[in-house]
């Protein structure tokens, strides 16, 4: 249960820091790790709004509740027995990147939410939205040598998928970053056509899902588990679902809405991959506890 809460709080991390860009109010606490120079907390100020304050600071607080349940669920990882490296080590990568998401924020603010901060922002967020999904699976599964269930090139080409949603992803940074929605009204945007960074990142997701299509083909004559099939389900309904909100936003002007919509789904795909890579390939059973030999009595 703790990893799912981990996983829950990385995406909704995600979803509250588009709501943090759509409403302008990245710069609502202007300095870091301070709100206002001397307060940690929010504080009357006549240039920035208040709603923008508590929006930022909130987004803040929830930080510290991510690297919170971070921490529990490393305990209870470094606790369970047998001892599991491989879920420790899952477990730990959680409050670390807390930790570095927190740094990177600090910078966001500090270089005045400059577009390449935004969009490592993101990234980061990404990646560890990614890693939480596989200590998900990790707890449900041994720790073996991971053996594929599925064809070497099926292998292969979720490589690909692999590599195609990381450049969605970046280029979904990269629309943003040259649009309306910076976080801060004042902040100088990407220089580039947001109509060509969109057929960029169309083109990309039609390739996700072309390579997706080939996946499904091959699966059908792979004897896949049921497991498998439902997450290649899900990774289909995320990327449709994804891209009819993207499609409907752009034609919309990009409504604030829309955009947090957006992301929401974006770490649903993200979510939904990951399953369909770690269901693609199997540990083992659970390890069992570990149980004391029974002491057995000597008759005298």
């Amino acid at each position: 249960m703790l990893a799912i809460a981990v996983l829950v709080t990385q995406a909704l991390i995600s979803v509250t820091g588009a709501t943090v860009r759509v409403t302008g109010s990245g710069l609502g606490c202007p300095t870091w790790p301070q709100c206002f120079p001397g307060s940690m907390v929010p504080m009357p100020h006549a240039e920035v709004a208040v709603l923008h304050q508590v929006i930022e600071f909130g987004n803040r607080l929830l930080t510290g509740v991510v690297g919170f349940i971070a921490l529990a669920c490393l305990v209870a990882a470094w606790r369970c027995r047998p001892h599991r490296k491989r879920l420790v080590l899952l477990a730990l990568i959680m409050p670390l990147g807390v930790v570095a998401q927190a740094i990177i924020g600090g910078l966001t603010v500090l270089v005045n939410l400059a577009w390449w901060s935004v969009s490592v922002h993101f990234m980061a967020s990404a990646v560890l939205i990614w890693l939480a999904s596989v200590l998900v699976k990790a707890t449900t599964e041994g720790d073996r040598a991971p053996l594929a269930v599925v064809t070497r090139p099926m292998r292969r080409l979720l490589v690909a998928l692999l590599v195609v949603t990381a450049a969605v992803l970046v280029a979904g940074t990269l629309v943003t970053a040259a649009g309306p929605h910076a976080g801060d009204p004042d902040t100088p945007r990407l220089g580039f056509a947001v109509a060509t960074l969109v057929q960029l990142h169309g083109l990309l997701v039609m390739a996700y899902v072309l390579l997706l299509a080939v996946f499904g083909v091959w699966l059908r004559s792979a004897r896949p588990t049921k497991a498998l099939i439902k997450a290649y389900v899900a990774a289909c309904a995320m990327v449709l679902v994804q891209g009819a909100i993207g499609s409907v936003q752009y034609f919309l002007g990009v409504p604030e809405v829309l955009v947090v919509l957006h992301v929401a789904a974006a770490t649903c795909v993200i979510i939904t991959t990951a399953i369909l890579w770690t269901e693609s390939r199997n540990r083992g059973p659970l390890p069992h506890p570990e149980v004391a030999e029974p002491q057995h009595s000597v008759a005298v």
